[in-house]
């Protein structure tokens, strides 16, 4: 089976049991402060495992798109993607272990047709300090599996991931780890669980594509968990059993169900290779840039990974409306695309090339993912012009470069310039130091490849530690940009106190009023909410005035005043927008039901001054907005692209 063939699989095989099929959420999530992207299939299903109710019932799949921004550094493996897509199904408060483990094993071993000789399982351990038993129950159904499949699944118990290192796979097939590992909470282990949060422990499953992969002196002995290219992790079962309070961990009445697999790593174990760039989502793109650099895949193999993971991701996210900019979500796409770009001068691609390689990537998800269909024309056109600003950087750049040796040599090196052989200055002397390589690279994106190249054709002298200080250059920009992700990309995890509730209910109050005063032109296209301010996007094409802001203000602080009392109701989506008339967000996508927040006057007899789909969570009535005797106050209204203007407000 490809890649597409396994997606619908799966999508068939839980509809089939009762699932309903859910569209893949925004790239860029809706109200969530503590993350850029949406990065894993369960990041959008948070409030509903917390505990909200979700309008598509109790069981649910689909196929998310996801982009993990800080992967970028590691593209280039044989495994390493900043976007892909992850399977997954929910049980919220349905079924349990017992058909969960049932389903993927028979989809994983009958449907998709791995050897189950070629799969292995990891499980809890338990944990004695908490009185937390071992996972008996999925390790008896794992064995069970295993059983009709005629094969004896040995247990072997580990503990820590460094054990497995040390002591390898002594012929087991089931491997239990402790909570480092096969712990979930959105806080980390046990110690790191989060008073009143569910959690529990999870089962992973794990392919080996042969000991010919594995390097004992690098990784250790081999066993499913280790770091080893030997073993791909294809999905993992979340058993959501317990809550933790300030006693300790209890069991939940009604737990829930998590799964996510890697659809590109179940595709790579299904062609019996661990490189997933050979899978049919990713191959294509690969052949395009053979055909178009004249070079081979097995030759240039880094560099094509590289750009064919980035347009991939880039594709994605222009298709939801993100457009490149050097400020959050744009500045990723702006990043993925000039790394493309420079990468393709490696491959000797000097020309414009996105608007051959966008198409390819448009053909391969057009057909299950509508909205990339819908978009096509708009996203080439996007990707297309930011690589024609790009190469004017880069002339740019080249500019800099040759500026920078007309400059007296002191000046150019501040007092580092070269000496002769007897140790004597070189005043006149033209030398290309790591500082420079760097400042090339970083502010105006030339390639290091590039400006050796041009400093060999110009007859300039490269410092004998150029590579050096550029790499610690780069290490520290590194370093930098992990500090700053760190609290950004974990995802998720906002939305649920009450100062954000207040500002989620005013974002909604604002974006009608918006409508009130500009017009219903003005469709929202993106917030950002935090304890602090919300930020919120919405098409129109002029600076608002003073007088517009003002007035946009006065009704809201009117609104509040009413008291408004805020409830929600679900409607079939078709119903919702159609015949009621719900707003909603440009670019997002629903599934056959709809939770629509209503805001209406006391009483009720008026009709709702807000109605729109959300999925919360909201204060209960407006007022609460007003405690302190508070107001509602937009502090900058700015352009935020074309077409595209931004407010930030606060309640002060």
């Amino acid at each position: 089976m490809n890649a597409e063939d396994i997606r619908k699989a799966y999508l068939e095989f839980f509809k089939a049991r009762g699932h309903t099929i859910m569209p893949s959420a925004p790239l860029v999530p809706n109200n969530d402060p503590t993350t850029l992207f949406t990065g894993s299939g369960m990041q959008p299903m948070i409030p509903y495992l917390l505990g909200e109710t979700h309008p598509s019932g109790k069981r649910l799949a689909n196929s998310q798109i996801c982009l993990r921004a800080q992967d970028i550094e590691d593209v280039g493996d044989d495994k390493h993607t900043t976007s892909f897509e992850m399977l997954g199904n929910w049980s919220l408060g349905d079924y349990f272990k017992t058909e969960q483990i049932v389903w993927i094993a028979e989809f994983l071993f009958d449907v998709v047709g791995l050897d189950p000789q070629k799969i292995y399982i990891s499980c809890y351990i338990g944990n004695e300090q908490y009185d937390i038993p071992r996972d008996d129950e999925a390790i008896k159904l794992w064995q069970a599996e295993f059983r009709k499949r005629g094969l004896d699944a040995k247990v072997v118990e580990l503990g820590s991931a460094a054990n497995g290192n040390r002591f390898g796979m002594q012929g087991g097939r089931i491997f239990l780890y402790d909570g480092k590992e096969n712990w979930w909470s959105r806080n980390g282990d046990e110690e790191g669980t989060l008073v009143g949060d569910p959690c529990g422990p999870d089962s992973e499953m794990f392919y080996d594509f042969g000991e010919e992969f594995h390097d004992e002196a690098k990784w250790g002995k081999a066993h499913p968990a280790s770091d080893s290219p030997r073993f791909f992790e294809i999905g993992n079962n979340v058993f959501m059993g317990y809550k933790k309070t300030e006693e300790g961990f209890v069991k939940l009445d009604a737990p829930n169900i998590d799964h996510g697999s890697g659809l590109e790593r179940i595709a790579a174990a299904a062609i019996g290779s661990p490189d997933v760039f050979k899978i049919s989502l990713l191959w294509p793109i690969i052949q395009k840039l053979e055909n178009l650099s004249g070079k081979q895949y097995a030759s240039h193999t880094n560099a094509m990974r590289v750009i064919a993971d980035h347009l991939r991701g880039a594709t994605f996210l222009a298709v939801d409306g993100v457009k490149p900019s050097n400020k959050e979500q744009g500045y990723v796409l702006r990043r993925l695309l000039r790394r493309a770009i420079r990468f393709a001068f490696e491959l000797g691609i000097e020309q414009h090339f996105l608007l051959e390689v966008v198409p390819v990537i448009a053909d391969l998800y057009h057909r299950d993912f509508p909205e990339v269909a819908a978009k096509r024309e708009e996203v080439i056109e996007t990707l297309v012009r930011e690589e024609k600003v790009f190469r004017q950087t880069l002339r740019k750049g080249l500019r800099e470069f040759e500026g920078y040796f007309e400059k007296p040599a002191i000046e150019r090196n501040s007092g580092q310039i070269t000496q002769d052989d007897m140790g004597r200055w070189k005043p006149g002397a033209k030398l290309l130091t790591g500082e420079f390589l760097f400042k090339l690279y970083d502010t105006y994106g030339f390639p290091l490849e590039l400006s050796m190249e041009e400093a060999f054709k110009q007859g300039i002298e490269i410092a004998h530690d150029a590579n050096k200080v550029f790499t610690r250059l780069m290490q520290k920009q590194r370093q930098r940009s992990q500090t700053a992700a760190k609290g950004t990309f974990k995802g998720g995890l906002g939305g649920q106190t009450l100062q954000h509730k207040k500002y989620h209910t005013a974002t909604h109050l604002m974006y009608q009023a918006l409508r009130d005063v500009l017009g219903n032109h003005v469709i929202q296209r993106g917030s950002n909410i935090t304890e602090e301010r919300l930020r919120f996007d919405f098409s129109h094409t002029q600076k608002m005035t003073l007088e517009q802001i003002k007035q946009v203000e006065d009704i809201v602080n009117e609104q509040i005043a009413k008291d408004l009392k805020v409830s929600w109701e679900e409607y079939p989506t078709k119903v919702a927008i159609e015949e009621k008339g719900a707003l909603g967000q440009f670019g997002d996508r629903y599934g056959e039901t709809v939770k629509v927040y209503k805001m209406i006057a006391p009483g009720g007899a008026e009709k709702p001054f807000s109605f729109e789909i959300c999925g919360g969570p909201h204060v209960e009535h407006t007022a609460q907005l007003a405690e302190d005797n508070k107001k509602f106050k937009i502090l900058k209204e700015e352009a935020s692209s074309a077409g595209v203007r931004r407010i930030k407000a606060v309640l002060v």
